[in-house]
């Protein structure tokens, strides 16, 4: 079973995993960076208090989280038609991947965000500090730390996202655990591609974690 096509394989579809988080993660974060931004600053208690801004953009982030992914894959089907020009591949998942992602990562950003203590803010603010300085000078290296924590579990996420593409079409190494895992009833190429899932959950997180302790000037 372990010969040079087995392998070949699973090569090629690590490559087309890798790339589909890794874009998706890049394009979502492009997206949900400002987007988590504006729901801080626009927040009753944000920095520039705008809450029926704050309202829509918050309804529309929760909309689009709840779509679970594989009826996103299939709702997204005419915007991916239309970016990419197919619906089948690992560039195609790629629209979708960013559409359910993007919307996560502009939680956790929040998120990250609201555990900087409000002195800082409050202190920066006092000190005629602007908007846009407050945001760059002050929340995102303040929340460094916590936002690196979170861009793990974002990329985490977007790779489980990547592999339930498998049953569509996708490719990657769900596609190898669904189309011959499930179909052609062979275990041990399941488990190999659930395996390899796995040690790429444990990088991803791993390297999320020494950075954000990397990154944490409490703990120097």
């Amino acid at each position: 079973m372990f010969n040079s096509e087995f392998i070949e394989m699973f090569g090629s579809e690590i490559g087309a995993t890798l790339y589909m988080v890794l874009v998706s993660s890049l394009v979502s974060y492009v997206i949900g960076l400002p987007l988590g931004v504006l729901l801080v600053v626009t927040d009753e208690e944000g920095i520039h208090p705008m809450p029926l801004l704050n309202k829509v953009v918050g309804l529309i982030v929760n909309l689009l989280r709840s779509v679970p992914f594989l009826i996103m894959i299939v709702i997204a089907l005419p915007l991916t038609r239309a970016v990419v020009g197919t619906t089948l591949g690992a560039t195609a998942v790629i629209p979708p991947l960013v559409v359910s992602a993007a919307p996560y990562v502009a939680r956790m950003v929040e998120s990250s965000f609201k555990e900087v203590d409000r002195g800082v803010i409050e202190a920066a603010k006092s000190m005629g500090a602007s908007t846009s300085e407050i945001i760059l000078k002050v929340l995102i290296p303040e929340s460094k730390p916590s936002l690196l924590v979170g861009a793990a579990i974002s990329i985490t996420t977007i790779l489980g996202y990547s592999a339930m593409a498998g049953n569509l079409g996708g490719g990657g190494l769900g596609a190898i655990a669904i189309n011959y895992g499930y179909y052609r009833r062979e275990p041990v190429t399941m488990w190999v591609a659930v395996i390899l899932l796995m040690l790429l959950v444990q990088v991803i997180q791993e390297l999320g974690l020494r950075l954000a302790r990397h990154s944490d000037k409490r703990a120097r």
